[in-house]
């Protein structure tokens, strides 16, 4: 059975509570992703950041000024470990709203898997 580490993808942006939500939305948008990890200087994974979490942003630019990714964070996160098999990141993939989920390794951000990495797996 393959596992997270098997299929992670190990290259992976992340912010830190304290980054301005404007310079998260950018990030989102350029490198086209739908969910950032956030972590401690450590890369001790400490929530994540949505496109759903952002949405509330809507009303207008002005409402994100001055505001940091610890305001609109989902914690707890949900996250595998580099252990967890295929099987269990693909039922909750089914289950959640976002469409990839960080791994772990001792708490530590090691990697992200995607919907589509999982779809490349079934081909």
């Amino acid at each position: 059975m393959l596992k997270a580490k098997d299929i992670m993808a190990k290259d992976m942006v992340s912010v830190r509570r304290d980054t301005p939500v404007e310079k998260a939305l950018e990030l989102l948008l350029s490198y086209n992703i739908s969910l950032i990890p956030v972590v401690e200087v450590d890369m001790t994974l400490v929530g994540i950041l949505t496109e759903n979490d952002l949405l509330e942003l809507l009303n207008g630019p002005q409402r994100a000024k001055g505001k940091t990714v610890q305001e609109f964070m989902t914690q707890p996160t949900v996250c595998f470990r580099e252990d967890d098999n295929l099987e269990e990141i693909c039922r909750c993939l089914l289950d959640v709203p976002f469409r990839r989920v960080p791994v772990t390794k001792e708490g530590k951000l090691v990697g992200i898997v995607s919907r589509p990495d999982v779809i490349r797996c079934i081909l």
